[in-house]
């Protein structure tokens, strides 16, 4: 999908956006838990960027465990980027965030961040070669050795691994009240909208773009999140 189509797409469904999702909520939260060991040893002052923050659902998270930590919001959808905003004031925690609302190259290129959250977003970027541009423009943001979590839709369509996973997955979804036209939907927006890749290309992917080898730490059907270190060098 093209950015404008994304964004498009996300400023559409902003608003029903958590309620859409909400009974997936354990797989989210299983993974914010998993999360929260990856970061564990970051200083009790970082600065994290969260990168096509969405409604906010990992920055909260890590914001209500971590009070000394600030977050750099990166949204394209201004939509989505008000909900997480909302969220922030909410829940108190609004003067440690940045709202930046666009797309990362627009942000400022300063190795300034001692981690980043990176979660269903690269898998939009259908180019591989892209895709690892992507993750180099995180590398730059991030001080050396400092962490990235990402996560994305993973398998290798091809085997008949895909075809048992891909089946549960819309059967979960189906169970999540998602319309069977929506599942529909989604089953053919995984075949062309979506770069779902085998898990060992995505943290290929990962590595070119500036980490050194990522660690696959969680899985729950489709979905897989890896955690990986920026590489000490200078990131060009």
């Amino acid at each position: 999908m093209k950015q404008d189509e994304i964004k498009a797409l996300f400023d559409q469904q902003a608003a029903g956006y958590d309620t859409q999702w909400e009974k997936t909520l354990p797989i989210r939260n299983c993974l914010h838990f998993l999360l929260e060991s990856a970061f564990v040893e970051l200083p009790s002052d970082s600065h994290i960027l969260c990168v096509g923050v969405g409604t906010g659902a990992e920055l909260a998270h890590l914001a209500h465990n971590n009070p000394g930590w600030r977050f750099t919001a990166v949204e394209p959808s201004g939509a989505m980027l008000e909900i997480c905003r909302q969220l922030a004031e909410k829940d108190g925690f609004e003067m440690r965030c940045h709202f930046h609302e666009g797309y990362l190259e627009s942000l400022a290129d300063v190795a300034e961040f001692d981690a980043a959250t990176c979660f269903l977003v690269s898998q939009f970027i259908l180019d591989q070669q892209a895709r690892s541009e992507f993750f180099l423009e995180i590398a730059k943001r991030l001080r050396p050795g400092g962490l990235l979590a990402s996560s994305d839709l993973s398998s290798d369509i091809g085997s008949p691994e895909y075809e048992v996973l891909l089946r549960l997955w819309m059967n979960m979804m189906a169970r999540a009240d998602i319309s069977p036209e929506g599942v529909e939907r989604m089953r053919k927006a995984y075949a062309n909208d979506v770069g779902v890749l085998p898990p060992s290309r995505v943290a290929s992917i990962i590595e070119s773009g500036g980490f050194e080898s990522p660690v696959q730490f969680f899985q729950a059907g489709l979905i897989h999140a890896w955690v990986s270190r920026r590489t000490p060098g200078r990131i060009i």
